[in-house]
């Protein structure tokens, strides 16, 4: 089942935020971020709060789905507003999941066009959803990119079959090279997700999912090492000897072949997991996350983040569709970070990003930690003799721990 909602003080039912949210407001990105809830079918490694038709029950509908965003959206723009929040146009929207196209495309369509009746779009915006390889046709993408939609990124994980059945996808390998043709003549731009370290995934069955990903000619690719969470089926077959524990080692193996074999096709990692044929493929969406920047997140277990304040909303559809449907915040609990936990998260985040970190930046404890860094191989000498931390490739392996090391006990 979907992992639980963080620790936090409860949100107040008409969603008002404190009034340094509002601070500097004006000068920040803002992003939307709606959430999808729905699949087909549960893959077994996943504990993201999505739902299949039978574990929903009752009392949520996604035909109703998209009005009830729509909702959301109106409730959150008068939130801002009464907040004292400056919102920009949006320069990102994402749709995530869960499968956002098991929604028929015009729902899609209809969300993004209240966001942009609301706040407007920033002219050469990102918008962007994911998909399943099985959840498009080429009509609803002609429909999605007719709506403003630029960008896809597919659920390709492997090209590997029997690597997919272990993770339980129920597309085919020979059904995403459709997929990505059609949203190339839809006019979308293309991003694929892949996971290495599948129990049972060999290197050379890595090798070849790197090799058809990249035959396709994706703007962007993320690779993922599979990390198994508790109360999943697959943790399950685990415990029961089902399939092989995952090998630190092997997960180290496959992420150096990635890295070796992407940047040989032209592409450039811009953070850990992630690659890009030019600077402008990046994914900017990720990159205001990455960056602290402020985002409404809609939907049920969205979170949302605005000048140091965050709040994430209940986790089921059910529950979700009640609050929005009474006018009340469908926010669970909300956070607001001091000068501390922003400054840890600015570096736990900002250290991953291939731009690196800089070192004046930096508490006295991690300037102090940088010459370290260097002499281990965890950083670029160059770059931060020229101001920056930025993760060498053996870094990479270890972001965590370099983390952990420019931070203070």
């Amino acid at each position: 089942m979907p992992s639980a909602l963080p620790l936090g003080d409860p949100a107040p039912s008409d969603g008002l935020l404190p009034p340094s949210a509002a601070v500097g407001s004006a000068g920040r990105d803002f992003g939307l971020y709606v959430h999808i809830p729905f699949c087909a079918v549960r893959c077994g490694y996943c504990d993201f709060n999505t739902y299949t038709a039978s574990e929903l029950g009752g009392g949520a509908s996604q035909a109703a789905y998209s009005e009830t965003v729509r909702s959301e959206l109106r409730f959150g723009a008068r939130v801002l507003e009464e907040s004292g929040v400056t919102t920009r146009p949006l320069r990102t929207v994402f749709f995530g999941g869960g499968t956002p196209t098991l929604l028929p495309a015009a729902d899609l369509a209809a969300v993004l066009a209240e966001a942009r009746e609301l706040w407007g779009l920033e002219p050469g915006a990102e918008v962007t959803t994911e998909a399943n390889p099985d959840s498009v046709t080429p009509e609803s993408l002609e429909t999605l990119a007719r709506a403003g939609f630029t960008r896809i990124s597919f659920g390709m994980q492997s090209a590997v079959s029997h690597v997919l059945a272990v993770l339980d996808r129920t597309h085919s390998p020979e059904r995403v090279p459709l997929a990505v043709r059609w949203a190339r003549e839809a006019g979308l731009s293309v991003s694929l997700d892949l996971i290495y370290g599948t129990p049972g995934e060999r290197i050379e069955d890595w090798k070849a999912s790197l090799d058809a990903a990249l035959s396709l000619e994706p703007d962007h690719l993320s690779a993922y090492a599979l990390i198994i969470e508790e109360g999943t089926r697959l943790a399950a077959r685990m415990r029961r000897g089902q399939v092989p524990p995952i090998d630190d080692d092997d997960h180290a193996d496959k992420y150096e072949l990635a890295e070796d074999t992407l940047r040989a096709a032209g592409m450039a990692w811009y953070e850990v997991s992630n690659w890009a044929r030019t600077e402008a493929d990046q994914c900017r969406h990720n990159l205001a996350y990455w960056k602290g920047q402020d985002w409404w997140g809609a939907g049920p277990g969205a979170h949302s983040h605005v000048g140091g304040t965050r709040w994430w909303n209940v986790k089921h559809p059910t529950a979700y569709a009640q609050r929005v449907g009474a006018g009340e915040s469908p926010a669970a609990g909300r956070e607001i970070l001091d000068d501390e936990a922003r400054y840890v998260e600015d570096v736990l985040l900002r250290a991953r990003l291939a731009e690196g970190l800089p070192v004046d930046h930096l508490q006295p404890e991690g300037r102090r930690a940088v010459a370290g860094l260097i002499a281990d191989r965890l950083i670029e000498p160059a770059a931060a003799f020229q101001g920056a931390v930025r993760l060498s490739a053996r870094g990479r392996l270890l972001a965590d721990a370099v983390v952990r090391r420019l931070l203070p006990d």
